[in-house]
């Protein structure tokens, strides 16, 4: 199994699609508000506008895809349930999604995943299968699960309907803050950046579009930079949640949208997410403050200029934050 060979561009998922994936998840989510902050403004020079998707269902964006791909199946494939491989937030969103259409959810975990990431998926429901930390590992373990159940694959981010899900988190910003100048979004293995990148492109063809990423995962800068997907990073972040390699799918839409991706060290990284604490009250997850971080490490990318940050998650374990 590998990570959906939908890069041809008829498969790939345009404005309509991210459009019909709001109308079907419009009675699941929540409209996530945008914060602001005069003093972090003031420090990085621009106008920061932070969409607040770690206060989404099951504390991240990942219900959006989620949601949309549970209640986009016909009632037959439902019923023998969903499958997908995850280390916290897409797993655990998927069951919950999976929970509330009442059809079963199988998750296959890597060894080593954040305990209360695996406790959260298993309290959503969620039968649990554990594999060896790797990519091979993992696909291996899920294409297992869904041969013996019959279930219908989810895949975290190379799934059409998960980058089309994840895409509403763009539609909805640009409607909260139309003044945007640019949009910056974490990236991992790309379902979200592809989603906001096909949605705000369309309607915003001069808006520019950033991804965060962390020094230690930086797959996809590399990637942009060498014109082909580069798999052979191995990933060494405190960004739990952007370890994955970017999907073929998503990496074509990146590469198609003009999507500029700068790096960040887990250093900047854990400074950004403690100012999200000091100056917005709000925790997260270090793969949601890299895009602060972003901003505070290349002003000159953003200065004088209104820009969406989308905070993705927030399902921290508090026994381990930096500044407890």
């Amino acid at each position: 199994m590998t990570d959906l060979a939908v890069t041809n561009r008829e498969s790939l998922p345009g404005l309509d699609d991210v459009r019909d994936a709001a109308a079907r998840i419009a009675a699941h989510v929540r409209v996530t508000p945008v914060l602001d902050s005069r003093e972090l403004d003031a420090r990085v020079g621009a106008r920061l506008h932070f969409k607040c998707e770690h206060l989404q269902h099951g504390g991240a964006f990942k219900y959006r895809g989620a949601s949309h791909a549970v209640w986009s199946l016909d009632d037959a494939s439902a019923a023998r349930g969903v499958v997908t491989h995850s280390s916290g937030n897409h797993g655990r969103a998927v069951a919950l999604a999976a929970a509330k259409r009442g059809i079963p959810a199988h998750v296959v975990i890597p060894e080593g995943a954040v305990r209360s990431k695996v406790a959260a998926i298993e309290a959503a429901g969620a039968r649990v299968y554990r594999c060896a930390p790797t990519q091979a590992a993992r696909e291996a373990e899920t294409e297992r699960v869904r041969a013996g159940t019959g279930a219908q694959l989810v895949h975290p981010y190379a799934d059409p309907r998960i980058i089309a899900g994840q895409g509403t988190v763009a539609l909805e910003l640009l409607r909260q803050v139309p003044s945007l100048d640019a949009l910056l979004v974490p990236v991992g293995g790309g379902g979200l950046a592809a989603g906001c990148a096909v949605a705000a492109r369309a309607l915003r063809p001069g808006l520019r579009l950033y991804g965060a990423e962390p020094a230690g995962a930086d797959d996809t800068a590399r990637s942009l930079r060498a014109g082909e997907r580069v798999t052979d990073v191995l990933p060494q972040t405190i960004c739990d949640g952007l370890r994955a390699t970017v999907g073929a799918p998503n990496f074509a839409i990146l590469q198609a949208h003009g999507v500029k991706v700068l790096t960040v060290t887990d250093t900047q990284v854990l400074e950004a997410m403690r100012l999200l604490w000091s100056e917005l009250r709000q925790v997260v997850e270090p793969s949601s403050a890299t895009v602060l971080a972003v901003v505070m490490a290349y002003p000159e990318e953003f200065a004088g200029q209104d820009i969406g940050l989308v905070l993705t998650g927030g399902n921290v374990d508090l026994d381990d934050l930096p500044f407890a």
